[in-house]
């Protein structure tokens, strides 16, 4: 079944490559350009230099902090999105075809690990992320969707009860009749994914993390329980080590 999907999800993306910025990435202020403008500030405040975007895609990411002096470099699955990156005047060589399960890199190879929005289209995120910790000095960076976000209040905490059950799983087998995942022209195949579902994988990783909400909430789904149940995308900065500025005396 795993790789029945990810044959679709291929397909999806050598159909739509040549088209895929106008549908993901035609708005200056879209969720994930917002994320790496975040990602981009605090690298600069802590001095992280060597980043590493997985799931390139046709090139956002690595444009971006490639455009503002940063060492980076990407991987990405699908080689029909790479020549499109190439396209888009990505330096041929910095984004290198490959799976985000096994990344080709050695252990902390990297500053900073990042992904914008490819969470969601994986079935086993865990493993991307327990790659992102491997080949990372410093921090792991998840631009993604937020579940429990979505929907009525009604539906979100409904589905926030699922999982705190160890029920959702089940719920989502029963709703997608076995397939797990869900189909669409805009979005290909995605999987049912929240930030939070990473949350205590990095937190057993790294030493702090922050949760930045990326499609903030109307001001009347203010609550305690912000981002959690008011944002539809987080990003999710994890930090092996407790960012400097902290440390600095008051004055």
């Amino acid at each position: 079944m795993i790789d029945y999907a990810k044959d679709l999800q291929e397909k999806y993306y050598e159909a739509n490559a040549a088209v895929y910025d106008s549908l993901h990435n035609a708005d200056h202020d879209h969720i994930h350009n917002l994320a790496l403008r975040h990602i981009d500030m605090i690298s600069d405040a802590l001095g992280f230099q060597t980043l590493l975007d997985v799931g390139a895609g046709t090139g956002r990411g690595v444009s971006f902090m490639h455009d503002r002096g940063k060492q980076v470099r990407g991987i990405e699955p699908v080689g029909a999105m790479i020549q499109q990156a190439e396209a888009n005047g990505v330096p041929k060589g910095l984004i290198i075809q490959g799976s985000g399960y096994e990344l080709p890199f050695e252990d902390s190879a990297f500053d900073v690990a990042f992904e914008c929005g490819v969470l969601h289209h994986v079935a086993e995120p865990h493993r991307v992320v327990r790659e992102m910790i491997r080949v990372t000095k410093r921090a792991v960076f998840l631009s993604d969707s937020n579940r429990f976000g979505q929907g009525r209040l009604a539906v979100r905490l409904l589905k926030l009860a699922l999982y705190k059950a160890n029920l959702w799983r089940a719920a989502r087998f029963v709703q997608t009749k076995g397939k797990m995942y869900t189909l669409s022209e805009g979005d290909g195949l995605a999987y049912s994914y929240s930030v939070f579902d990473s949350y205590e994988q990095l937190a057993a990783k790294t030493q702090q993390i922050w949760l930045l909400p990326t499609a903030g909430p109307n001001q009347s789904d203010r609550s305690w329980f912000h981002p959690l149940l008011t944002s539809t995308h987080v990003l999710l900065c994890a930090f092996k080590e407790n960012p400097g500025f902290f440390n600095k005396p008051a004055y």
